[in-house]
């Protein structure tokens, strides 16, 4: 009888073993935070390089957030890849574990305008900080108006706070109304030219601020430039009006000397924050070591747009992200340098021309995926018609590589050339494909039909063929430093030998990523295997011979 049952229970399990070998699951099982969120993505690292390149496998909208844990090694951090509702979701729970996070400003990444602001309080007794940050915006808002046409004010730029005894520590973001820069080091190069005044005064006396060269240029006027924003600073204030530039030449940045704790003369804004891959403090976030996060400052005049479903206070966190900037109808701000033939590249070929408004025009050799780049050009160079890239552009927030076409003005919309307006083509890393879109107001709406990438282009199958020919090799420092993060939000090394740090994941979710069923079925497993008994060994050997010879 028992036999009878047991030959009955064994016949289910190859049912359900070659039911499973016809339909296998497409991908492991993942939770959402509620039904309207996207799938969960909560991965840790221990080099930044290798969380860039995570996110950029990943088909979900994912970033990387940068950690410090107490008690590490001093400037030690930890790589989070995750998207910006799950952060904030775990951000409000674990405040204590979590509140050493910064931002990672991706290289060559569309941005927001934004300022680190700080002097020494004891050597600065006189320096009223509200007033000079005031001062500070208003500056930059006339400085935009007169550069690029766009109007702002104090209602436009949120105000952080993250003062003590000691510091008058500020962060600036500005949300221009539809605009924002090319990436990061536009906007250094912007703020070096507006601030070049106050800078060659600083210099003079033989002080330099962090982030500045000691070093500086002149151009054919004997006028001092800085390296950093170059020959184009000068060139920047030459397109404005001429009365507007005599404005400017009046203005007064005196406001902006303080001193340093050492008492050399320094400059209230921080110069050094402009660079590739910046770390940048969150919301909320305070140093390690410290206990003052950034909150909003009691002079903030900056309201974040309202939200469905989204709190008032999520809205701050998601304005305070820099590269949290849309694809959707924003116009690029940049700042180049002229082009020298030391910079100059065969391959690809970007047409430089200017637009309307000074300081606008952006030329460009390559983006920083040349072989998207040449994939382009394809399409853009045939018929008898040799179109070329004008500039691109990309949006880390959607991860899409935005390309502006010149000479070549075929639009899917309209089934013909534009007789003026270009347009632009759409490379979607997300979802490997591409699609048109365009510059003429009737064609404003328009997007064309999806288009697949060539496969040798796409980043899963770059990252696939990488694994396959190059197995993946780590260091024992590496191995050593998995983390994870227990129920309670605490970072702990994960300890088991030769675990791949792709593999490090939220603590709720790695067994569910790992076997694909959920927790209640698992205790029914459990419960079903302690109610029928013990299943000898010989009986499990001999089930798995049969089912092996079959």
């Amino acid at each position: 009888m028992k036999m009878s049952k047991w030959g009955d229970r064994l016949k289910k399990v190859e049912q359900l073993a070659q039911s499973f070998q016809l339909n296998p699951l497409t991908a492991a099982y993942k939770p959402r935070l509620w039904p309207c969120q996207p799938s969960s993505v909560w991965r840790l690292f221990p080099r930044q390089s290798m969380a860039i390149g995570f996110a950029q496998s990943c088909k979900e909208a994912v970033h990387v957030f940068a950690l410090e844990k107490e008690k590490a090694l001093e400037g030690q951090r930890i790589y989070l890849v995750t998207s910006y509702s799950e952060l904030w979701h775990y951000y409000r729970t674990y405040t204590q574990s979590l509140m050493h996070c910064y931002e990672v400003i991706p290289e060559s990444a569309v941005c927001k305008l934004y300022f680190d602001l700080e002097f020494h309080k004891p050597s600065n007794k006189d320096s009223e900080g509200k007033t000079m940050v005031s001062m500070l915006i208003q500056y930059v808002c006339d400085r935009l108006l007169e550069v690029y046409g766009i109007e702002c004010s104090a209602r436009n730029v949120l105000n952080l706070d993250s003062s003590t005894e000691e510091k008058f520590s500020r962060h600036l973001i500005f949300s221009l109304q539809n605009a924002a820069f090319k990436d990061n080091i536009h906007v250094g190069r912007f703020i070096h030219a507006i601030l070049q005044p106050i800078l060659n005064r600083v210099k003079s006396g033989g002080h330099v601020d962090k982030g500045m060269n000691s070093e500086t240029e002149t151009n054919e006027t004997g006028t001092h430039v800085d390296p950093l924003s170059g020959p184009s600073a000068a060139a920047g204030m030459a397109e404005c009006p001429p009365i507007k530039k005599r404005k400017h030449e009046e203005r007064d940045l005196s406001f902006l000397l303080v001193k340093s704790k050492d008492g050399r003369d320094s400059l209230f804004v921080d110069l050094g924050v402009y660079t590739k891959n910046r770390n940048f403090r969150l919301y909320k976030s305070s140093k390690v070591g410290k206990n003052t996060a950034f909150t909003v400052a009691e002079d903030n005049q900056f309201t974040p747009k309202p939200e469905k479903g989204v709190s008032s206070e999520e809205c701050v966190f998601l304005a305070s992200l820099v590269c949290n900037v849309s694809f959707t109808g924003q116009r690029i701000l940049t700042w180049d340098i002229p082009e020298t033939n030391e910079h100059k590249s065969s391959a690809p070929h970007c047409q430089q021309e200017s637009d309307s408004c000074p300081g606008t025009f952006s030329g460009c050799l390559s983006s920083p995926h040349q072989e998207v780049d040449r994939f382009v050009l394809t399409l853009v160079q045939k018929d008898g018609v040799q179109g070329s890239i004008r500039r691109w552009n990309y949006f880390a927030a959607e991860q899409l590589l935005v390309y502006d076409i010149a000479k070549y003005r075929w639009c899917e919309n309209v089934g013909r050339f534009h007789k003026s307006n270009n347009i632009m083509i759409v490379v979607d890393f997300k979802e490997e494909v591409w699609y048109q879109k365009c510059h003429d107001p009737d064609c404003r709406n328009f997007r064309s039909s999806s288009y697949p990438l060539p496969q040798q282009i796409c980043v899963s199958y770059i990252l696939a063929l990488q694994q396959a020919i190059t197995p993946t090799v780590l260091s024992q420092d590496e191995e050593d430093q998995a983390y994870l993060m227990d129920d309670a939000g605490n970072f702990e090394l994960c300890q088991e030998p030769k675990q791949a740090p792709q593999s490090m994941a939220f603590p709720e979710r790695r067994s569910l990523d790992e076997w694909g069923d959920d927790q209640d079925y698992l205790e029914s497993l459990d419960g079903f295997e302690h109610n029928t008994g013990e299943i000898s060994d010989q009986i499990l050997l001999t089930c798995m011979s049969e089912f092996d010879s079959q």
